[in-house]
């Protein structure tokens, strides 16, 4: 497994590393951490260069003007040691297959290039969208640009390429189509030995609800028909008093994080309240202690998440706050605890709260034991396992 090194998720992310999650990874995967140039995200002027330091429009030209020229990605720096590394591997042990995950893309460009000099098959793994913005549903990258090119060529030799929901799938079909036979669906999941199994039960009738979002917070969510309809709904006598607690780290980067904890912070007086990151091995606990739990996405097409399986797994209400159209409807229908409405506005979002503050309060045995089989569906080795299968064909066709 080659990532990037540990000072980019600790430092230049603002701890954005999960040291809980890490413990869990089985001692036989080796992990190595090829160095990067940390140009993109560096702002200490005392690690700056000469040349940036003295001159840096023209320094941020040059560098602008390089990246533009080979692959039009910061993480391009990246890329020396990640060849280094791997070919190193490669002779001390013969790689079989290479997998890539994106983001970063410039992982799949490594992946074709190691992929043609070391004679082996390569898969690509879209968590995420490359020349696509999944949120607005429009391109991220100019078209006919650099970036497509790349993803062109990457595709046309890839030997599998898999996307977390089938509207992703469909979308790349159409746009390349000579590898539509190379695209398969591989949807995100959840732990159940990370998770474990939550037991049946009721919220203390003589406390206020706890509702729950959990999950990463960015300007995409629609937070404003969120709390519009949180406040409506709180006018209900069964959310008298709830709370709306909010688990998550703020944006992508550090400096995402102000304006959203202000924005959080203007909706205290009605209950709403930020708790921070957690750790994965803290998730479990973190269920437990909420009675109904807030899915709020990007309404786009192409959306699933990955903390909706999670969400499932618990066994307790959701209600969705998003457009009712997104791919993580394919997952929800069938939890017999969704609350969802026809429309994205407050109205709908109020009484969905409503509707799911009920069912917290009265849910029986049976409804809590259908709830949890059908997010047995979408555990990761259900979701993983014939995907895997696959790899291995890959991997035992090129020994």
């Amino acid at each position: 497994m080659l990532t990037a090194p540990r000072e980019f998720f600790t430092h230049y992310l603002d701890g954005a590393s999960d040291e809980t999650l890490e413990a869990t990874v089985d001692p036989r995967v080796h992990v190595e951490r090829p160095a990067m140039n940390m140009r993109h995200w560096e702002t200490d002027l005392r690690k700056f260069g000469r040349l940036r330091a003295n001159f840096p429009m023209l320094s941020d030209r040059l560098h602008g003007a390089l990246q533009k020229a080979i692959f039009p990605e910061p993480y391009l720096a990246w890329m020396p040691g990640v060849f280094r590394t791997a070919l190193r591997l490669h002779r001390e042990q013969r790689f079989d297959l290479v997998m890539a995950t994106g983001n970063p893309f410039v992982s799949f460009a490594a992946a074709r290039m190691l992929g043609r000099i070391l004679r082996v098959p390569y898969v690509v793994d879209y968590r995420d969208a490359w020349t696509i913005n999944q949120f607005t549903e429009e391109l991220s990258v100019p078209e006919g640009g650099k970036a497509m090119r790349w993803e062109a060529k990457v595709l046309r030799d890839a030997a599998e390429i898999v996307f977390v929901n089938d509207g992703m799938r469909r979308w790349h079909a159409e746009r390349y189509p000579f590898a539509a036979d190379q695209m398969q669906v591989v949807p995100n999941g959840w732990e159940p030995e990370i998770l474990g199994r939550h037991e049946y039960t009721i919220p203390d009738p003589n406390r206020p609800l706890r509702f729950g979002y959990i999950g990463t917070v960015t300007s995409y969510l629609p937070l404003d028909v969120l709390f519009e309809g949180w406040r409506r709904a709180r006018q209900h006598p069964l959310m008298a008093a709830a709370e709306l607690n909010i688990h998550g780290h703020l944006g992508f980067f550090p400096d995402n994080a102000p304006p959203l904890r202000q924005r959080i912070a203007e909706e205290e007086e009605v209950g709403v309240r930020y708790r921070g990151p957690f750790g994965k091995a803290e998730a479990a606990s973190v269920y437990a202690q909420t009675d109904a739990l807030v899915f709020c996405v990007p309404g786009a097409r192409y959306v699933t998440s990955g903390k909706v399986f999670e969400y499932m797994a618990s066994g307790k209400p959701v209600v969705s706050v998003h457009q009712p159209e997104i791919a993580a409807v394919d997952v929800l229908e069938g939890y017999p605890l969704w609350f969802a409405g026809p429309r994205l506005d407050a109205d709908c979002v109020a009484h969905s709260f409503v509707a799911a503050a009920k069912a917290a309060r009265d849910v029986d045995r049976e409804t809590h034991e259908a709830a949890l089989r059908h997010a047995h569906n979408y555990t990761r080795a259900a979701t993983l396992g014939p995907w895997e299968a696959r790899l291995r064909q890959l991997a035992e066709g090129s020994r």
